[in-house]
């Protein structure tokens, strides 16, 4: 996910990161257990200071949008109801397996699909 800040917009730039973010999540985009960029690197990539990337990283922790995990870094939260977040979790840890396998996007739907019509 690549993010973009405004130079002359009015809106200040951790909002306008912090507003992308949000809008990602929602469109699914950013999946819940997604991780983000490190502040200093996304940054870097922005051409910002690391305070102004670490606001907009607080105030989506506040808003629940993303967790901090400490040195392991920003993660997508899980949202809606027990049943939604486990689903999301598990859909997320599946998304990991198949990055780690190496295995095409659309032979893993495959296989969820084969897997889900077995039920």
């Amino acid at each position: 996910m690549r993010f973009t800040v405004e130079a002359g917009s009015t809106t200040p730039p951790y909002e306008q990161l912090r507003m992308q973010v949000v809008d990602a999540v929602r469109d699914g985009r950013l999946a819940a257990g997604a991780k983000l960029p490190t502040v200093r690197a996304l940054a870097e990539e922005l051409g910002l200071a690391v305070n102004t990337v670490a606001r907009a990283y607080r105030e989506l922790e506040a808003d629940g949008v993303v967790e901090g995990r400490g040195r392991n870094g920003t993660f997508v939260r899980a949202t809606g109801d027990p049943v939604e977040q486990a689903l999301q979790a598990a859909a997320s840890a599946y998304a990991d397996a198949v990055a780690r396998l190496s295995v095409p996007t659309d032979a893993a739907v495959q296989a969820v699909e084969r897997a889900l019509g077995a039920r």
